[in-house]
């Protein structure tokens, strides 16, 4: 007997649900995340359409285009295993 493996075609979506004063509230396929802004501060001042603006990058991460922002699905489920480091420069600090 001869077995086929299906590929599977579908695709994970990604929306930004709400932006609330402590951070973003993100839906990745089925599962919802929470992102404080105390662990992603280059939100924090973003225009708010270039927030809502975000893509897969992939079958495992997401975009931001206009921000330039990339981050793994995997940091999202797993935050304590992705401390986020970012470096400001003095015009960016919070």
């Amino acid at each position: 007997m001869k077995t086929t493996l299906k590929k599977s075609t579908d695709r994970l979506s990604v929306k930004v649900c709400a932006i609330m004063p402590d951070g973003l509230f993100i839906s990745v396929g089925k599962r919802d995340y929470h992102l404080p802004f105390s662990s992603a501060p280059w939100f924090k001042n973003a225009r708010v359409p270039d927030i809502f603006n975000v893509e897969m990058l992939g079958d495992d991460a997401i975009r931001w285009d206009a921000l330039d922002v990339d981050l793994e699905i995997e940091c999202l489920e797993y935050p304590e295993r992705y401390p986020l480091i970012m470096k400001l420069t003095p015009d960016e600090v919070l």
